[in-house]
């Protein structure tokens, strides 16, 4: 029969994580998903569609909720966390992981509720969850993390794409500048905005069929896919929980997985 722990540090550590991640009905959230369920840890997955690839058993909780409506999703999280039990669990982490594109071209030549409906679900809806994660957590006497999934396209410049690249440039900025508030308190949160690099996802396959004249990078795309460039979902989401666990995860507040 194995030895019971009797230390703090000895249970903390035999405990599993909490983990919240956003989009986990597919792509990097489903496989973030269901890594961290196989692994025994208690998930949290919220996305727009309850069916998908989000893994069974009492290990997960699934919320379908529409993001693009952030104010009541975060409210929900707030009230759900304040009835865990923090004693519960060895960490607390939040992965911010949904986005979506608006049809590809000019903001002129795209509706406002596609560039709204963009701006809420990639920058609002990880602003409020963040803030519900952190101020239901504040009292847990564990590590807390917030990892933010960016990209590269917040860090420059694309055609076509300016709700999308706006979203992340300004999840990037809201990382580092919460980052700078958790740091001046005891116990605070670690957070970083990760670029994962590029993925193979639907969201690729959307901007390979995207109109050519209404996204001139189109080309770029078609060739990361022909050239094999592309990583799988379940590739990235071991890479992703890797850095997420580093003893050294939020000294930078802003990192790329391809070369931090």
């Amino acid at each position: 029969m194995p030895a019971l722990p009797h230390t703090l540090d000895a249970m903390k550590k035999a405990a599993p994580g909490l983990y919240i991640v956003t989009g986990s009905s597919r792509g990097l959230g489903a496989a973030l998903a269901a890594k961290l369920v196989r692994q025994g840890h208690a998930v949290l997955g919220i996305a727009r569609h309850s069916t998908g690839m989000q893994p069974a058993g009492p290990a997960f909780t699934g919320w379908a909720l529409d993001l693009a409506d952030p104010v009541p999703a975060a409210s929900r999280l707030g009230d759900w966390l304040a009835t865990l039990d923090s004693t519960r669990f060895a960490s607390a982490n939040l992965v911010n992981n949904a986005g979506v594109l608006s049809r590809m071209g000019p903001i002129d030549e795209t509706t406002s509720d596609d560039l709204s409906n963009a701006l809420r679900v990639g920058l609002e809806a990880p602003v409020l969850l963040a803030a519900a994660f952190l101020r239901a957590t504040r009292a847990w006497p564990v590590p807390r993390r917030v990892l933010n999934i960016s990209s590269g396209l917040g860090r420059r410049a694309m055609a076509g794409s300016a709700s999308y690249c706006a979203a992340k440039a300004g999840l990037d900025h809201f990382t580092r500048c919460t980052a700078l508030d958790e740091a001046e308190r005891s116990n605070g949160a670690r957070i970083v905005s990760l670029a994962p690099g590029v993925i193979d996802t639907d969201m690729q396959a959307h901007l390979r069929d995207s109109d050519p004249q209404r996204f001139p990078d189109r080309d770029t795309f078609l060739q990361l896919k022909t050239d094999g460039q592309l990583v799988s979902a379940h590739d990235t989401a071991t890479r992703v929980l890797a850095f997420l666990h580093r003893p050294d995860f939020g000294e930078k507040s802003i990192a790329d997985i391809r070369t931090d």
